[in-house]
């Protein structure tokens, strides 16, 4: 091999590893939990109208999960150096789409969640805010009560990730 393209090959690798080793506590995740070693989940309560008897339980467990996937953090019943607490605030469903017979061609679920974020460790990251995400479904492909359950996971995986991110990744 060329002496040329041996010196290149190190070098970049050296500037990975440079690259890398200077951003602290990384994951390839995205996430950052700097000094953090245990976060607590608190029951998500929901206070919609419109009520899904396993939407509370479903979500936390979701939020759970992807702390659990995407980082290396314990999570705790009770004091933690991170916090999340909150309640889902609204599920609704509505139509998107109308067909020409006045029937939805396209109905979308939303799920708004409000969270509090509490990092003890670092203050400045603590957050109160809401997120929201949605599925459009066809009541051609069958009724609501045969796909609520999927759009439902699909809507929790989307909130979960937007959480996650705003938390660790500072996105």
């Amino acid at each position: 091999m060329d002496q040329r393209v041996k010196s290149a090959i190190i070098c970049l690798s050296f500037s990975v590893i440079f690259i890398f080793h200077s951003c602290g506590v990384y994951t390839f995740s995205g996430a950052s939990t700097e000094g953090l070693k245990s976060v607590s989940v608190q029951f998500f309560e929901n206070n919609a109208i419109l009520v899904v008897p396993y939407l509370s339980s479903q979500f936390t467990e979701a939020l759970k999960e992807r702390i659990r996937n995407q980082s290396s953090l314990s999570i705790d019943r009770g004091e933690a150096d991170a916090n999340f607490e909150g309640r889902i605030t609204d599920y609704t469903v509505r139509p998107v789409a109308i067909q020409g017979n006045e029937r939805a061609g396209l109905t979308r679920i939303t799920v708004t969640v409000s969270v509090k974020y509490t990092n003890t460790l670092k203050p400045e990251l603590s957050f109160e805010e809401s997120f929201n995400a949605n599925q459009e479904f066809s009541l051609n492909q069958g009724s609501l009560e045969s796909q609520q359950q999927k759009l439902i996971t699909v809507i929790n995986r989307q909130l979960s990730e937007l959480i996650f991110n705003k938390a660790f990744a500072n996105w």
